[in-house]
This record gives structure tokens, sequence and C-alpha cells, in this order.
């Protein structure tokens, strides 16, 4: 398998896909939807193959050798330009314990997304053409090594998801795209500057000694790399990597969305479909702390150690934040919306607990977050694709309606609440174990703990207003789930159901990754003090 290109398939699969469904007569619909099927049926297979071939005993991290599948030659060489001197783009690909999960996750939500957009009947070609855009970015963005082509797959996403939000989304569409998109422009902006000062700040050494500028992600993890006239570069006295750190952090945490950047994901997930909603919450919001995970903290080690505490206060407020919200909705979807913030808020804060317990809590979160999610607003748009509104206060009974409908959502909503025996109890127990663990982190993890208090008591209240109590005669006639339905939820139901069971499959792909990442980290001050002495 390391000789076979899987990471570049994996990620340009779709855009192949795409070709293929633009070639389409645009009223051959049903082949259109069966080409984004396979597609992203054999995005599966490949996943499971990656998975499979994996060593788990690798780090990763900042380490080349020991990143996996790697792909790796000069895509971009410019020389010439004065002071610059030579310009090098590679296209570098590889995965690592924090990278792999979250391609498996990417697969399958992007899978089962493609399900729920069985149902899409409007512009059917322009749809699964953008959504099969949409994919390659996401799945770019978690294998790429390079800077410069991480920002690209990070920007190639805004462009579909615009169009997906503003065409077939709902009443408020253009309203809920455009504050999307420049949202997350605004954030890019920050990302694209950091990238442009750490080029110029470090530097590789070619094989034939060369020594130019450099985009490679793992050589801006090495301090020896650094110049020492560069404005980023941990070597100049003068140097703005507070600033740049905080520029970058923030980039990336409008995408997670860390409070106060949060106030788009509810006006796109209310108008966006259920698809894109189940994409949205599964894959986009994990890509902020990804990219906090991949770039923040190993490119500014000392930096991260400082403000630790920064990040683990900001985790506390989108937990309660968001909780707090979500239990004053009376829209389903825009609960489950705020609902989402408050459980990204237990990501970062295992993030901030800079432990190898904390950490693997976080980004066994960010998976099993996207699993519960995606089976979240399916149920929303299941209720909302046979009544056609979202109003809380509206239904009551369901339960006994729509039985096996109401058990799978009784999983989810027992799941996100932390049950234990489902997967969201084991990463929210090991984001607080992480927390406790940490003097710095340990006060905003006992308070934190009032965010279980506050999930359970909007889920419950959801459960009993919508399936509990007295079938509303008005919604006699609904029918029970349909085959496509089952299709989309009971995959879902097998991953939450195994991974409370038995996460250890899962913990154990992280495992050497995140030790090598913790070490990295808590060596930060002694890295600080390498930075001075050169």
């Amino acid at each position: 398998m390391n000789n076979f290109p899987i990471l570049t398939f994996l990620t340009f699969l779709p855009i192949l896909g795409m070709v293929i469904v633009l070639m389409l007569p645009k009223k051959q619909e049903l082949s259109i939807k069966i080409t984004t099927l396979l597609i992203t049926g054999i995005q599966i297979i490949l996943s499971i193959f990656l998975l499979m071939g994996y060593n788990f005993s690798a780090g990763g991290i900042n380490d080349p050798s020991s990143f996996q599948f790697v792909e790796k030659f000069r895509w971009i060489d410019i020389t010439g330009f004065a002071w610059i001197g030579k310009i090098k783009i590679d296209y570098f690909l590889g995965v690592d314990g924090l990278s792999t999960p979250l391609v498996l996750l990417t697969a399958i939500v992007v899978f089962i997304a493609t399900i729920s957009s069985w149902s899409i009947d409007k512009s059917v070609k322009g749809y699964f053409a953008m959504f099969l855009l949409l994919d390659t970015g996401m799945m770019g963005t978690f294998v790429a090594l390079d800077f410069f082509l991480f920002y690209i797959f990070w920007e190639l996403m805004l462009l579909p998801m615009y169009f997906l939000i503003g065409i077939w989304g709902g009443p408020r569409r253009e309203y809920a795209a455009i504050k999307f998109f420049l949202y997350t422009l605004f954030g890019s902006i920050f990302i694209l500057l950091v990238m442009i000062g750490l080029y110029f700040s470090s530097m590789e050494t070619l094989a034939d000694g060369t020594r130019v500028f450099t985009f490679n992600m793992l050589e801006m993890m090495n301090p020896a790399n650094y110049t020492a006239n560069g404005i980023l570069s941990p070597l100049n006295p003068n140097n703005l990597r507070l600033i740049a750190y905080i520029a970058l952090f923030a980039g990336f945490a409008i995408k997670i969305p860390m409070f106060p950047f949060h106030t788009w994901l509810p006006d796109a997930h209310v108008e966006a479909p259920t698809a894109i909603s189940v994409i949205l919450a599964g894959v986009l919001l994990k890509m902020g702390t990804y990219g906090i995970l991949r770039v923040c903290y190993p490119v500014f080690p000392e930096i991260t150690y400082q403000l630790a505490w920064w990040i683990a206060l900001f985790g506390m407020i989108n937990i309660i934040y968001g909780a707090l919200t979500a239990m004053a909705q009376k829209d389903f979807k825009k609960l489950i919306a705020y609902s989402s913030v408050s459980h990204m808020g237990f990501v970062l804060l295992g993030m901030a607990g800079l432990n190898t317990i904390g950490i693997s809590g976080a980004i066994l979160q960010m998976f099993n977050h996207g699993t519960i999610t995606a089976m979240l607003f399916l149920i929303v748009g299941v209720i909302y694709d046979r009544a056609h509104i979202r109003d809380l206060d509206a239904f009551g009974g369901l339960g006994k309606q729509m039985p096996i409908y109401t058990g799978f959502v009784t999983v989810a909503f027992f799941a996100a609440i932390g049950l234990p025996g489902l997967s969201g109890f084991i990463s929210e127990a090991l984001v607080f174990l992480g927390g406790f663990g940490s003097d710095t982190t340990r006060i905003f993890a006992v308070i934190s703990t009032l965010g279980i208090l506050l999930g359970a008591t909007y889920m419950l209240w959801t459960m009993q207003r919508v399936y509990l109590g007295s079938l509303n005669e008005k919604w006699k006639e609904l029918k029970d789930l349909t085959a496509r339905e089952y299709f989309m939820l009971v995959p879902l139901t097998v991953i939450v159901i195994f991974l409370g069971v038995y996460p250890s499959p899962m913990l154990d792909l992280m495992n050497a990754s995140v030790n090598a990442m913790v070490k990295f980290i808590t060596d930060a001050q002694g890295v600080y003090s390498a930075f001075n002495s050169f």
C-alpha cells in the first residue's frame, strides 16, 4: 500500500466524480446520484485500506519519517525573484495518528450525506458537482503537509459550501451563505498572512545543499530551520510570533466555531439542506481544531504552552454558553446547532490540557461528535421532510407514531448527553480527566462539568416535548423510517455503540502521535530557551 498513491486517490477521486457528473445530461438525475454514491463508496473502501495498512506505532507530528503513505514531489519551482531567490512548493501528502481518524470520519460522513442528498430534486447536476468538490477540499485539508497546499484545500471548501447553502438552502439561504463565506474568508486572511510570514522565516535544505524558503509544515516545526532575520523566527529578538499565533488561532477558531466567532453557524445550519448540515457539523467544524493541532501547536510550541489557559477558558465558555443558548431554542435544527457549539468546547478543553489523556480525548471527541451530530441532523431532517416544520412545541407523542425512528433518536440523544456505553461518554470523560490532570486547566474543567447537566437538560426536555406524551392528532398520518433512512442511521448507530463499548481501536490509532505531540509541547519551555541560545 505504501507504493500506491492512496492519499491522492482519496483526495481527488471526487474531482473525477464531479467531471463525470458534469458530463452526464442533467435529466439523468438517477445516474448522477448513483455516480456520486459510487465515488463516495469507493472513498470508504480506500479509507478502510488506509486504516488496515496503518502502522500504529509511528508518531508523526514533526518527524517526517513517522508519517505514513507519504507522497512528495516538487510541484512549483521558480527561480530568479531577486532577494527571494527560489520559490519551492511541494505536493506533500501524508497521515499520522492525528489525521487518520479524521480521514475516516470524512469518508463516512460524506457517504451518509450522499444518501441523505437523494431527496434533492432541484438542479441535481449542479448540487452533486458542488458536493463532490467540497469532498475534495475537506479530504485534502486533512492529508496536506505543505502549508501552501493545505491553504488551497482550506479555501477550496468555501466555493461549494457557499453555493450549496445559497442555492439549495432555506428561505434565508442567501444571508446564511454570505455570512458563512465572509466569516471564513476573514479567518483565511489571517491564516494566509501567517503562512507567508512563516515561509520567509524558515528554510529547508535541499539534496544539493541549497537552502530555500519553505512551506513545508514539518520544517517550520524545527527551530534549527529558522533564519535569523525572519519576522516570525524565534531567532529574531523582535519577532512577532505571539501576534502570529493569535492571528492563526483566530483563523482556525472561526471554523470551530469558538465564541465569539460562532454566530455564522446557527444561520448556516438552519438554512442548509440536511445533508449539508450533516457535513458542516460532522466534518467542517473539526477542521478548525485540526488546524490548531496540526499547525498552531507544533509550529508555535512555546506560545501554546504559555497561552493554554486561554484556550481552556474559551473552551469552557463554548461549553456553557452553547448549552444555555441551545436550551432557549424552539427550532429543532437551531438547538442541535448550538449543541455543536457546546460540544466543540469539550475539544478545546481537552486540547488545552497539553497531556496525553486530554488531547486523546479531544481527538476522539472530534470523531465522536462528527458521528453523533450527523445522526442528530439526520433525525431533524427525517421529521422535517414529513412535517415541514421544526417547531419543538408543535409536536408531541411522536414515539407512538414512529417508534423505530424514536429508537434511533434515543440513541443519538443519550450519546450526545454522554451516557456510559455510548461514544460520547468516553471522549468527554477523557477530556475531563485531562483537564483535571493539568494545573492550568483544572478550574476550567471543574466549571465545565456544568455543561454535562445543561446538555442533559435541553436534550431530555426536547425528548419530552417531541416524542413523549400524547400524540398530537395533527401528525397521526406520519410514517416511520424508509429504507433510505435506515441506510443513513444504522451505520452511525453501530459506530456510536461500538466506540462507546470498545474505544481502544481509535485510541490506539492516535496514541503514538498524541504522545509525540505532548512531548513536543511539554518541552516548549526548553525549546524556547533553545531558541534564545541560537
